[in-house]
């Protein structure tokens, strides 16, 4: 891996994308970030981050060095330039409606099986005043039946740079912070039975509530 430009390690399309969001993220808010050092430099993985804003899927995933997918609704899959560019940098269309969605899943498996990271949102939705929610059972079911590490991650600052319903406000500190890496012993028990993903998300959900926002951030 390439410190300077990780994007000379990924797909050509993925990694010009990718610089050009950290350009754009760097351009227009204030982005710090700590912990990269534990992302995985090889292997599949899942970085679960808190959802604050619509900010957080492109400012988290243009701070890991490596190649990543994230989900979207399927709603967004409209005819237009839109839908080409989320198939063209590999966007999981999702469907927050119909229970569990097979298809994602399937789509989940084969990116960690090209040793890829997935980024996910525990809580499902962005929140809609700042706070952490609950977590859904989601991000339990995939960390459980991939058995890869999951990075624990926090966004600070993004529900004031745009939260839900709220104005853009253009230079706001945004700090990411990924946290150690959590293995399946630390978030899967079988014992748990029925409750055995949502009991996971919980535990992956309190190890992200856990991470604080550095007190000096170097910008």
């Amino acid at each position: 891996m390439n410190p300077g430009f990780p994007q000379v390690q990924m797909e050509s399309v993925f990694g010009f994308f990718h610089y050009g969001m950290g350009v754009l993220c760097d351009l227009h808010f204030r982005i710090a970030v700590t912990g990269v050092e534990h992302i995985p430099r090889q292997g599949g993985f899942i970085v679960a981050a808190n959802h604050a804003s619509l900010l957080d899927p492109p400012i988290v995933g243009a701070q890991i060095p490596r190649q990543t997918a994230a989900f979207a609704r399927k709603t967004l899959w409209k005819k237009g330039i839109a839908s080409w560019w989320l198939d063209l940098v590999g966007v999981i269309p999702v469907d927050r409606d119909g229970g569990s969605d097979v298809v994602a899943i399937r789509r989940v498996l084969q990116t960690l099986k090209q040793e890829r990271g997935i980024i996910l949102f525990p809580e499902g939705t962005r929140t809609l005043t700042g706070a952490l929610q609950p977590a859904k059972a989601g991000v339990g079911l995939m960390a459980c039946r991939t058995g890869v590490p999951v990075i624990p991650t926090r966004v600070f600052g993004s529900f004031e740079a745009c939260g839900r319903n709220g104005p853009v406000r253009l230079g706001t500190l945004v700090t990411v912070v990924f946290g150690c890496p959590l293995l399946p012993a630390d978030y899967d028990d079988r014992a748990d039975g029925k409750e055995r993903y949502q009991r996971a998300s919980e535990r992956i959900m309190s190890a992200i509530a856990s991470l604080e926002k550095p007190r000096a951030t170097v910008i």
